[in-house]
């Protein structure tokens, strides 16, 4: 019985991340200024990564927790380098 239950839940979130990936590109490629788009694609990788851990519990392998593990870092790298070059106009001064 729980382990229908956990294969529902599953694929019920896989679902509805599924459907949050696609409202962030909408928001990547219509946001109004490049604050918006920044924060789509923040949104869009957690989104990514959390998809990966859904499908990692769902396989029962290691290597998605590893790889949205590496999704994870590089993101927060990648949207801390976006928003210091929207702020200053350049990443390394």
């Amino acid at each position: 019985m729980s382990l229908v239950l956990v294969e529902w839940s599953l694929m019920i979130a896989q679902i509805l991340l599924g459907v949050a990936m696609l409202v962030t590109v909408y928001r990547m490629v219509i946001g109004p200024r490049a604050q918006d788009r920044v924060l789509a694609l923040d949104a869009f990788y957690v989104v990514g990564m959390l998809m990966l851990l859904t499908v990692g519990i769902r396989v029962g392998t290691p290597l998605f927790f590893e790889v949205s593990l590496i999704i994870g870092v590089l993101g927060f790298v990648s949207t801390a380098a976006l928003g210091k070059f929207l702020m200053r106009g350049e990443v390394i001064e």
